[in-house]
């Protein structure tokens, strides 16, 4: 049930530039593994990508959005969501399983390709929401740009 509240965490990026009804967490998510279906090179592991693009953004349930903009070091923000996940997942069987998964993102090489798609996915929707609300969107679309020429330089194949 907790998992479920990303449905309604809005994507604070969206929200702090006056985007109006900004994606939820989840629909991002969900953006994310669409591209991973999508996309996914032949060398790579689709299910296991599929499964770290649908945890990559989880312990936002419990940490929030955290945007560089907070001001939260980048180590203090991977120690909390890596908290907030071992807790949200304890209770399951698979718990080690999906924690271990969870830690793949931008490391394996498939958890490196859903970090460029969770990229790619920010540059598509910060296009979006340029063409239909006006609303100044670049500062996205340059990080995001940024990200991915050194995201999919790494990732050969």
């Amino acid at each position: 049930m907790e998992a479920l509240r990303l449905k309604e965490l809005p994507r604070a990026g969206w929200a702090r530039v006056g985007v109006q009804s900004p994606e939820s967490v989840a629909a991002h998510s969900w953006g994310v593994a669409w591209l991973v279906l999508a996309l996914c090179p032949p060398h790579l592991d689709r299910g296991r990508a599929l499964a770290i693009a649908i945890l990559h953004d989880l312990a936002e349930v419990r940490v929030g959005d955290l945007t560089p903009q907070d001001g939260v070091p980048k180590a203090e923000k991977a120690r909390r969501e890596r908290e907030a996940l071992v807790g949200m997942v304890a209770a399951l069987p698979n718990a080690e399983a999906l924690t271990a998964l969870a830690e793949e993102y931008g490391v394996s090489p498939e958890g490196r390709f859903v970090k460029a798609l969770d990229k790619l996915d920010m540059l598509l929707q910060a296009r979006r929401y340029s063409e239909a609300q006006g609303v100044d969107t670049e500062e996205f679309v340059a990080s995001a740009l940024a990200a991915l020429e050194g995201e999919w330089a790494g990732l050969g194949g």
